[in-house]
């Protein structure tokens, strides 16, 4: 039977004061109270109190997404206005510094304070998950193995993290570098079953090192709510559309792989030594400089691939009614990601006489203003 391909959408938000433009330490308990009470279950606390996770329920279609995740940030948006704050849809903040956060005081983060130590602290940095329903145990170990090939490019997709404290880090997806602190990051192994997956996951368990696989976390996994795949690479989008479009992507690929494997097909695997490259790759670039094709043995425009990509799941966007939206990637390549705005931005505002501190003020800005576009608030 084909799986029901469910789907569903988390992502993270950092709070910053519209006057300062800097992160909210302590943002008020009513503001989340009243972003909760207005969307029950939807909306939450994140590890450090600036930041704040919303959910999606489980969507049948992508236009119901994309309308729960719109909800969702003009809940919080109109919310925090309230209290002079505003979200910002960007994995990391363009000068804030991470030593005054505070962690949110519950057993589970403060478990995590503990045994992470500093590298915790410093986790000032935001996601996008999306979860696609699969629900037959070895069938997700199975898929996850073989779209391990494709998540640098959906990383490319999304970056939007290039500052940090105020420097350009000259890395369009800085917060992968702040997450890789953490153990049990980065790309999963291949298992042979999801019986291979829960016996390495147990011998952790055992050792009292984890509690469950939800602190496995790694750019994708099974997940340990859920019967779902969730992928964990991308960073978050400041735009809602382009959202949409990576989680649309993600989506097309699994069922192009699970097309495949009907028909005993697999895609070609590949060590995480080519895998890790290209995830590199698209950490440092984004979209600029290319991707491995590890078939040929050559670097390739990423315009080029993501048309390939377009080819290989064109009928499963038919399928899943969602060809406009995964052709948004051209858009995307065309106009650049959030990082590439936020330091042309920044870069514009310094050539234009602006001080260091009013250009990355401008920056936060229109990360207030991205964030809620299309959104009603």
């Amino acid at each position: 039977m084909e799986p029901s391909f469910t789907l569903g959408i988390e992502e993270e938000y950092l709070l910053v004061d519209r006057n300062t433009r800097d992160i909210v330490r302590d943002p008020p308990d009513a503001m989340l109270e009243t972003c909760q009470t207005r969307a029950p279950g939807q909306i939450h606390p994140e590890f450090l109190r600036c930041q704040i996770e919303v959910g999606t329920r489980v969507c049948a279609t992508l236009a119901e997404a994309r309308d729960e995740l719109a909800r969702l940030r003009g809940t919080v948006a109109g919310v925090a206005r309230d209290y002079g704050l505003a979200p910002i849809a960007a994995s990391t903040h363009p000068f804030a510094a991470w030593e005054p956060q505070r962690h949110t005081n519950r057993d589970r983060y403060n478990m995590l304070a503990r045994d992470l130590g500093a590298p915790a602290r410093r986790l000032m940095i935001c996601g996008m998950h999306v979860h696609v329903g699969i629900e037959d145990d070895d069938l997700r170990i199975d898929l996850m193995n073989q779209v391990r090939y494709f998540l640098p490019h959906l990383l490319a997709l999304t970056t939007s993290s290039p500052f940090w404290r105020g420097r350009d880090m000259e890395r369009k997806s800085y917060r992968l570098s702040v997450w890789h602190e953490l153990p049990r990051t980065g790309m999963p192994d291949a298992f042979q079953s999801f019986g291979e997956y829960q016996q390495h996951v147990d011998i952790l368990v055992r050792a009292g090192i984890i509690e469950d696989a939800s602190k496995l976390w790694w750019d994708i996994r099974p997940s340990q709510r859920f019967p779902t795949l969730e992928m964990r690479i991308t960073d978050i989008c400041t735009r809602l559309d382009d959202a949409i479009t990576v989680a649309a992507l993600f989506r097309c690929l699994l069922r192009m792989l699970w097309r495949l494997r009907i028909r005993n097909i697999a895609w070609r695997p590949y060590r995480n030594l080519l895998i890790e490259e290209n995830r590199w790759r698209a950490q440092r670039y984004g979209l600029d400089s290319g991707l491995v094709d590890f078939g040929r043995g050559v670097v390739v425009p990423c315009a080029d691939l993501l048309e390939e990509i377009l080819d290989l799941t064109a009928e499963d966007a038919e399928h899943f009614g969602c060809v406009e939206e995964v052709t948004r990637v051209r858009e995307i390549l065309a106009r650049g990601t959030s990082a590439h705005r936020q330091v042309a931005i920044h870069r514009d505002s310094l050539e234009a006489g602006a001080d260091g501190w009013e250009a990355l003020h401008r920056v936060v800005d229109w990360l207030v203003e991205e964030t809620v576009l299309g959104v009603p608030v």
